[in-house]
């Protein structure tokens, strides 16, 4: 079987949606890539999540053919490949349609930084695509999905914000592996209802210092990060 570890992780990436409560039913998805071997690992599509494992993970290549697996890969298919194959760091993409962030898509606003818990984690407001054309969701719409993440950053990945909200549709994370893709899918929707609950409280709330923001990013993100244990700590 192709790329047995990778299977593992991407399914065990989809369940830690399932255990945050960031999908419902079969809503959502994560992938997972080789960039060696040119071959992603995708959630099929419209299978329950408990009932799932490991071999139903389906590999595809770069262009979108089934090359192992019994199932259809996931309908966002598209979308994943065209942030893959643009943003040369994503190793993992995680797609959910989780509350409050899916609120801030439908309302077609970027999620203001307000606090430390979004600088810890995003380096700018969470943007938000433009809405797709009606010849774009009448074509492709998946890759058009990916090709609206696309001109929200540019060349290249902007690690700064592993993150996008579709316009009316739904936020996509990524991240270096499967794992942290999930792990960023969790953090988004953490902040963007404490983003929601600000606006509620303090409509004309002022987004956070420029300083404070970088000071809490950098510490934890930046080239000489001080946030936890060095990694050759046992």
């Amino acid at each position: 079987m192709l790329l047995q570890d990778l299977r593992e992780a991407v399914l065990d990436a989809n369940l830690e949606l399932v255990r945050r409560e960031l999908v419902l039913y079969t809503f959502g998805n994560v992938s997972g890539i080789s960039r060696q071997q040119g071959l992603v690992a995708i959630k099929p599509s419209g299978v329950p999540y408990e009932s799932m494992s490991a071999k139903d993970m389906v590999v595809t290549d770069l262009g979108g053919r089934v090359v192992e697996g019994a199932l259809r890969p996931s309908s966002d298919l598209a979308t994943h490949l065209e942030i893959y194959q643009h943003f040369p760091d994503a190793g993992g993409i995680a797609h959910t349609h989780s509350e409050f962030a899916t609120a801030w898509a439908q309302a077609r606003r970027s999620i203001p930084c307000f606090g430390t818990t979004h600088a810890d984690y995003f380096h700018g407001p969470i943007p938000v695509t433009d809405d797709l054309s009606p010849d774009e969701i009448a074509g492709d719409y998946e890759k058009n999905t990916g090709l609206a993440i696309r001109r929200l950053f540019g060349p290249g990945v902007r690690g700064g914000i592993p993150a996008a909200l579709v316009a009316g549709h739904a936020p996509f994370c990524w991240g270096s592996t499967p794992a942290e893709a999930a792990h960023n899918a969790v953090i988004l929707e953490s902040v963007a209802r404490a983003a929601y609950y600000t606006v509620g409280i303090a409509p004309n709330a002022a987004p956070l210092a420029r300083e404070l923001h970088d000071k809490h990013f950098l510490r934890k993100n930046g080239p000489n990060a001080h946030y936890g244990q060095a990694k050759d700590t046992q």
